[in-house]
């Protein structure tokens, strides 16, 4: 009897490697159901039994299954008899066949859903940065730059997306690219890939800490106003007339100088406080409802118990909310720019009073912000896992990258080309570009307090995610003890204000975790790995491997150039 349960040939094995096929699941590689015709099938009698052509085939698969080990795959039954995922069969002993319902199949999205999914994903915080980003690189160095960024980005994508597939003998089918990064380069592939998974997701926090505080500040500063009827207009350096534009920080760096007649000279300090007639009420109130010196402090109140939940399904109900802020964001914009017209004088490398140049040498402080605005490689073999047609993937994952950057040239273009100049100088471009417009702009007041309620609802599944990627690759449980995982969002929370408080530069912050994280997961890693793969088929050529290693250096001179532009 043992012997009739052994194998007829000897395994043979190549590599190491580790099945993760759970009972649960019924990919076509850890299980693989034979096809029977759909008249083949067991409805609602179950007397009824199979046909001859099910059973014969039944045979052939149990004769495939006999030839050698189940872990062998290299005499599995052929792909010409194994059903597509929503054709899958339960062959039962008793000679009948049951279609498996409710199974991956159920759950695959159609083309329009999955690009729109990956567009929903990538629309983050990096959208408000896009202007200060053109700025800073010049409008048309800024509109090339951003169109080509986006084309590497989703080439170094779509590296990603098919690295699982280059691993013969291997079922990838649940493969994560940190999977993909442990199989090429062992122990250091897999943890300096969480560390930049790390870098990119506590990054996003620290951001959205800013910009919460941010948002709760000119959110409560508009109802203050509001209540006491307190006009700002001769408090803030800024245009005249209905469409108010301001520059926040007039007196520093290049904004110095460049105000017009008729623009009052009253200025703001660093903790945005206004202090031109003010009373001792409104003092008091300026006080205590500081951007950096309360503000982010009164945040950990609200969201540090928010981070020790266990799940975070309650916060994923409203995932919602980014579509309805990035909608809203382009209708704003779109509204600012039809009253404000555009403003635009095109001076190729020198600067004047109130135009920049076309072409900046800190068109790296651009590059950082897209390399984390187009970033979703850490997720993009999840996402397109539920992709109804797989054969699509390229197509769609094309799709929804052009309407991203289509998304982030609408509204960086628009934002600089409407910016007022004169009387204002492009260099008052702030990072957050919504920081432009005074706190008393009902529009703007919508946008910042949808943002605020959103972001507090994202900011927690942020933690949730660092909380499980690291939790489970030190501890090996996700939530090891209450006192891990506190200590944990302590760290998080810490560094959130702490930049919040000494450093609210969304621009440089988004620039510095892009280009940090960037450079493994988007440009060196992918890069490599498609290298490596190519070598072991015997396909490398010297155009493919000059390209390749050009997309690292791109990387690694992406990441200095922070440092010394």
């Amino acid at each position: 009897m043992e012997e009739d349960n052994k194998p007829l040939l000897d395994p043979v094995r190549r590599g190491s490697y580790t099945d993760k096929a759970s009972t649960d699941s019924l990919d076509r590689g850890a299980r693989r159901p034979f096809h029977v015709e759909h008249r083949n099938i067991v409805e609602n009698d179950p007397s009824e039994r199979v046909s001859a052509e099910a059973s014969v085939l039944s045979s052939r698969v149990h004769y495939y299954s006999r030839l050698a080990a189940s872990s062998d795959r290299l005499l599995s039954p052929p792909d010409h008899v194994i059903p597509c995922p929503e054709e899958l069969y339960v062959y039962s002993p008793l000679g009948m066949a049951f279609k498996v319902n409710g199974g991956d199949g159920g759950a695959k999205n159609p083309s329009i859903i999955t690009i729109f999914a990956i567009w929903n994903t990538m629309m983050g915080t990096s959208i408000l940065s896009i202007p200060w980003g053109i700025k800073q690189a010049g409008f048309t160095l800024g509109t090339i730059l951003l169109i080509s960024m986006g084309l590497l980005t989703l080439y170094c994508c779509l590296r990603v997306l098919k690295s699982p597939k280059s691993i013969p003998y291997i079922d990838t089918s649940d493969w994560e690219f940190p999977d993909v990064c442990k199989y090429y380069f062992g122990k250091f592939g897999q943890w300096s890939s969480l560390v930049f998974s790390m870098v990119s997701l506590i990054g996003a926090m620290v951001v959205y800490w800013v910009l919460m505080s941010n948002f709760l500040f000119n959110t409560g500063k508009f109802i203050y106003n509001y209540a006491h009827n307190v006009s700002m207009s001769d408090t803030e350096f800024g245009t005249n007339g209905s469409e108010r534009v301001i520059c926040p920080f007039p007196d520093t760096g290049d904004h110095k100088g460049n105000c017009s007649s008729g623009i009052s000279g009253l200025y703001l300090n660093n903790n945005n406080n206004y202090y031109g007639n003010d009373t001792s009420d409104t003092a008091m109130f300026d006080r205590w409802w500081s951007k950096t010196n309360t503000i982010p402090f009164y945040l950990i109140i609200l969201l540090l118990p928010l981070l020790n939940f266990r799940s975070a399904s309650f916060f994923a109900r409203f995932t919602f909310l980014g579509t309805i802020s990035v909608v809203y964001l382009i209708i704003l914009v779109t509204l600012k720019a039809i009253r404000l017209g555009f403003h635009l004088e095109f001076h190729w490398l020198e600067s004047t009073q109130f135009y920049v140049p076309e072409f900046r040498l800190l068109f790296p402080q651009l590059t950082g912000v897209l390399t984390l605005a187009f970033f979703i490689h850490n997720c993009i073999i999840t996402l397109m896992k539920s992709n109804k047609h797989q054969e699509n993937n390229v197509r769609d994952l094309s799709v929804a990258y052009l309407l991203v950057g289509l998304t982030y040239l609408y509204v960086g273009v628009l934002i600089f080309a409407a910016f007022p100049s004169p009387p204002l100088s492009k260099d008052c471009i702030e990072p957050n570009f919504l920081d432009n417009f005074p706190s008393s702009d009902v529009l703007v007041f919508v946008a910042r307090t949808c943002l605020l309620f959103q972001m507090t609802t994202v900011y927690p599944l942020l933690g949730y995610l660092v909380r499980v990627q690291m939790m489970s690759q030190v501890f090996g449980k996700h939530y090891p003890s209450f006192f891990h995982v506190f200590t944990l969002n302590i760290f998080i929370v810490g560094t959130g204000v702490c930049m919040a408080k000494y450093y609210p530069n969304i621009g440089s912050i988004i620039r510095y975790s892009g280009a940090t994280c960037g450079l493994a997961l988007v440009f060196v890693f992918p890069s490599l790995v498609h290298m490596i793969s190519q070598k072991r088929r015997g396909e490398l050529s010297w155009p493919s491997a000059i390209f390749h290693s050009f997309l690292i250096v791109l990387g690694v001179a992406n990441v200095a150039g922070q440092f010394f532009m």
